[in-house]
Order: C-alpha cells, then structure tokens, then sequence
C-alpha cells in the first residue's frame, strides 16, 4: 500500500472529516486538532482506530528532520605550501601563489622571490591593514596584544604580487632548534605557545592573548601570566629550542615539566604550577622552585633547550657574568686576555 496516496478520514468534533492525506494530517497535528489519540479511519480498517495505533501514521508526530548541515565555509586562512630545511639551525620556506600572503615577526625573514612585496602592519596579520577589522583602533588593539605577549607592534606581510607562476620567501629560526608546522584547522582552530615561539603564519591566522586563570601559573609558571593563543584554520609555524617532545596526554594523565621547557599544548590541556619536592630540594636542587603539571587530555609539545637554559649559560661564561675568559688550546691564554 502506498502510504502517500492513502486517505484517511478523522473524527473531529465528533464528527467525520475528510478524507484527507499524510500531508493534511501533519498539519492538523502541528495546529493543535488531532492528536495521538484522534480516531481514525482508513482503508482496510474495520472501525475507527486511535491515530497513535496506526503503523502507517507514526511519523505525523514524530520531530521533523533537522535541515542538512550547511557545506564548509571557504577557509579563512591561505592555503601554502613548505618546506623545512636545516637540521639544529633551521629554517622554513613558503611557497606562495598570486595573491597569498605570509604573515611574520619583523627581523624574521631570510629571503624572498623577487614578485614577494613586503607590508608592515599593525596587529594580528589576519587582513593587510587596509582590513583591519575595526579600523585604526582595531589595530592597535591587535599590536597592544602582540605587546602584552611579549612580541614587537609590528608584523610583517608577505605577498606573492606577481601575475602568474610561484614565488619563495624563507624565515629563519632565531637560535638552534626545531621548527613545527602546526595545521591549526587539524589541531581545533586553536594552539596555545609560549611567548617568542610564534615565527611566521599563513595569511588568516591571528596572534591572540592567552590568559592563565590561576594566578599561581601567572606569577610562578616560567612564562607569565600571559601567554599566546594562535587561532586560525591554516598553518602556523612556531620554533623550540633543541629537541622536542611530542607527547599525547590521555583524559586525567598528568606530567611534570620544567616551566621554560613548555612550548606548546592543545587548549584541553589543564596547566598548573607545583613546587619541586620539599624546601630543600627547591632551593637546592637546581631544577627551579616550581615545575608545571599538565593535565590531559590533549596535545603538549616540550623544548630540551629553552632559551633562557642557553642564555644562562652564556651569560655565565662571560667576563660580564663572572666567567673568565681562556685561550682555548694554549696555556697561555690566561695571560693573553684582554683586560
């Protein structure tokens, strides 16, 4: 029997009324008329039936069916492409088409096609400043963000300008490391690092604050109170100091970490400060007073050498730092030093 062709006759006010069809009783249903108990009549039937014992009427109540989800939206960010090169000291480099853009730190970059243009902008580089959401104060509220971060006012925008064809432009990593592409529209939309760790980005993705809500990380975490949130749905490369630890915490798995070797972790990732041990392995230990404790789940990503590990050092070999210069390879060195 085809059920879209069988009319049906309703008792309405005690009365018969019809005969209608499916259609005609959905929508004395969604009036309020009939309801589940409403007696009906059809062919084949014997006697008037409750509208809710009739098989063929079960869908006239039933929710209907939610519109088809809408197709996806064109990605903000543009699409490029890449090429990591380098092993301790690297660098990344972008290959552009008509009309792309990458977007960096000022001083970032290492070369460029002849086609790439350079613009200078206030903000966070996700429209040339001609764009900016919000006009003039929109950017500065951009650059005042980079600020608070710890990164300059200013960011950089590559653009491939010529007609046609593929254009290059490269940026170096400020201190030996690895750098990481992270596909922002694989990792949720959403990547929190610590300051100085962004390097460059496709067009589209932004340079926001992350604030730490427990003031305890703000104060005794290793990178502050504010940290960096990239958002965006392209690629964003950020840079760690020596080796890095990719690791995937599971729901309520917890790890341990020296705070300067955070570089980045999934916004899933609950972040804390504890104190390293007892007094005397705090003071005296040599790992620092406090360690973070990450809490999955989500994706955290550690540096074997932060920078301010390197900096340390260097700064204490130093003449200014109490470290004494050597003539490496010649006892004499000591005494042919420069005072």
């Amino acid at each position: 029997m085809d059920i879209g062709n069988q009319q049906w006759y309703v008792a309405l006010g005690g009365q018969p009324a019809g005969p209608y069809g499916t259609d005609k009783l959905r929508s004395l249903a969604a009036d309020g008329r009939i309801g589940p108990d409403t007696l009906v009549y059809g062919q084949g039937f014997n006697e008037w039936t409750p509208l809710k014992a009739v098989g063929e009427l079960a869908g006239v109540f039933s929710p209907q069916a939610a519109p088809p989800p809408p197709p996806p939206s064109r990605a903000l960010a543009d699409e490029i492409d890449y090429v990591i090169e380098g092993t301790e000291m690297q660098y990344v480099e972008i290959e552009l088409d008509p009309g792309e853009s990458a977007v960096a730190e000022a001083g970032a970059m290492l070369y460029m096609n002849q086609d790439i243009t350079m613009e200078t902008i206030f903000g966070d580089g996700r429209r040339s400043q001609g764009e900016q959401s919000g006009g003039l104060l929109g950017s500065l509220m951009g650059a005042g963000k980079r600020l608070l971060t710890g990164e300059s006012l200013f960011m950089t925008v590559f653009t491939h300008s010529g007609p046609t064809g593929k254009a290059r432009v490269a940026f170096a990593a400020p201190y030996p490391g690895k750098i990481l592409p992270m596909h922002l529209g694989e990792l949720g939309g959403e990547l929190i690092c610590q300051k100085d760790a962004f390097l460059c980005a496709a067009r589209g993705v932004a340079l926001e604050i992350a604030f730490q809500k427990k003031i305890g990380v703000g104060l005794f975490g290793g990178e502050g109170f504010i940290m960096q949130r990239l958002v965006g749905d392209g690629l964003a490369f950020v840079h760690a100091g020596g080796t890095v630890v990719e690791m995937q915490l599971e729901a309520g798995q917890s790890l341990r970490v020296d705070t300067g070797c955070l570089v980045a972790l999934s916004p899933s990732v609950k972040y804390d400060v504890q104190l390293a041990g007892g007094i005397k392995t705090a003071f005296f230990g040599g790992e620092g007073l406090f360690l973070a404790n990450l809490t999955g789940p989500g994706h955290v990503w550690l540096q074997s050498l932060p920078f301010s590990r390197l900096a340390g050092r260097i700064w204490a070999a130093a003449p200014q730092g109490g470290g004494k210069q050597k003539g490496e390879g010649s006892i004499l060195g000591g005494f042919l030093r420069d005072d």
